[in-house]
């Protein structure tokens, strides 16, 4: 029943967004066709190797973004309306890679280059794109990151050229350190996380983080290893289990996310996950039973975060991708090239410096997410949540992921003013 009730209800809402889909093209129709010369936005990411999963779900995310703004009549400047064109390059998961197809876009003159889907890629793109656009001052290009969440990158290592479009770590932590904070029963923790450094920056703000808001908790261990070459987590969790740990704070994301909640649920490991992507790709269905109430995770939006609007939203996204596989929207990314067109249009040109400038301080609202970029260092501020994982149908968890059966119920709310954390960024602007 419990089943079924679910399907009615995803059923209902797609019905929904589909009428509400058939009405928005019925006036987009009679608003000017995007006729100019396309805008492109060269995406980098790995579209193959062990990431490759993370690569597809971004390209959907970014692509439904692009048509709803070209289903919008395009981006309006002076010389008329132009679309958005996403052109896909694989970075194969490497940093070397991720570089070769950034010379590859600035030889098509492409003035904007999104990734995230790794921190450590992150910052050696955004160090090529400043000595480009320093060289090239007639081939400069933005850095838009929907997902690197070095706080590096927006502090000590923050660019004019680049904006983060995701919470940093330090603000994803402080979420998770909130909740952990009101579980008493956890008082040994084990960190696990991918080495580089985005795993080890989690594993230094955990340690900093619960040394504030909990400093009766012992940390027990804090590994790192090999990012996206380990097959097989069970001697980790092994280690975690020798250790006693209550709880486990990781990074993890991806593959390495999914093998090491896969490794323990066969081991009948019993503690708490406190996850910056417990929600991600394969996760849930990876977990089952064993992820009821022990699974926590921390995202700028799930669908189960109520509301019209959010509803409304989420429908649509299912609507457009279908399949349970696909079924892993992030508004973040969605509401990125929203922003982006937004800015083209307030500056009234596609060139990076014009944009940048209309970027810094815009406030954004769809109705339910209200975002602002932070001036000082190119950082959103928006809502977090922080959700714990159980079956679909219980209070609070009206929709799983990706047809498994699982999904998650908000356990802590934060408006994006409650998100804020200090910067010391001293940004050069051109």
């Amino acid at each position: 029943m419990m089943r079924a009730a679910r399907v009615l209800t995803v059923t209902s809402a797609i019905i929904a967004a589909v009428s509400m889909t058939a009405a928005t093209a019925d006036a987009a129709s009679t608003a000017a066709t995007p006729t100019g010369t396309p805008i492109q936005l060269a995406m980098i990411e790995g579209m193959s190797g062990p990431f490759a999963n993370a690569g597809a779900a971004v390209e959907r995310n970014l692509r439904l973004g692009v048509e709803q703004v070209n289903a919008h009549g395009g981006v309006k400047l002076a010389d008329g309306a132009h679309p958005l064109e996403l052109v896909v390059l694989d970075s194969k998961g490497s940093t070397e890679e991720a570089l070769t197809q950034l010379r590859a876009a600035a030889d098509r003159h492409i003035g904007y280059i999104l990734q995230g889907n790794s921190s450590a890629v992150a910052a050696a793109l955004i160090g090529a794109i400043d000595r480009q656009n320093a060289r090239e001052p007639d081939n400069r290009a933005l850095f838009l990151n929907y997902s690197a969440d070095d706080p590096a990158l927006t502090n000590a290592g923050c660019s004019f050229w680049h904006f983060r479009f995701d919470a940093h770590a330090g603000m994803r932590m402080d979420a998770l350190a909130d909740v952990i904070q009101r579980d008493r029963s956890v008082k040994k923790v084990f960190l696990l996380n991918q080495d580089y450094s985005f795993g080890h920056d989690v594993s230094s703000l955990a340690r900093s983080t619960l040394a504030a808001k909990r400093p009766d908790i012992a940390v027990v261990g804090d590994e790192f290893h090999p990012i996206g070459r380990v097959k097989d987590f069970a001697p980790y969790i092994a280690k975690i289990r020798e250790s006693g740990a209550d709880a486990v704070v990781t990074g993890n994301w991806g593959n390495d996310l999914t093998l090491l909640v896969k490794a323990a649920r066969e081991q009948g490991l019993d503690t708490k996950f406190y996850t910056f992507y417990g929600n991600s790709l394969g996760a849930p269905a990876a977990l089952g039973d064993a992820g009821v109430k022990r699974v926590v995770a921390v995202a700028d939006w799930h669908p189960n975060v109520g509301g019209a609007g959010s509803d409304a939203w989420y429908a649509a996204f299912r609507a457009r991708f279908p399949a349970a596989q696909d079924d892993y929207p992030v508004l973040r990314m969605e509401m990125m090239i929203e922003m982006l067109a937004a800015a083209m249009t307030k500056a009234g040109s596609a060139q990076p410096v014009a944009v940048a400038k209309a970027l810094e301080g815009m406030s954004f609202d769809n109705g339910f997410h209200p975002v602002t970029m932070r001036a000082d260092d190119h950082q959103l501020i928006q809502p977090l949540y922080v959700m714990e994982m159980d079956k679909a149908g219980t209070p609070g968890v009206r929709l799983d992921n990706e047809g498994s059966g699982y999904g998650f119920r908000t356990v802590l709310a934060l408006a994006p003013a409650q998100t804020v954390l200090p910067t010391v960024c001293r940004m050069k602007r051109p």
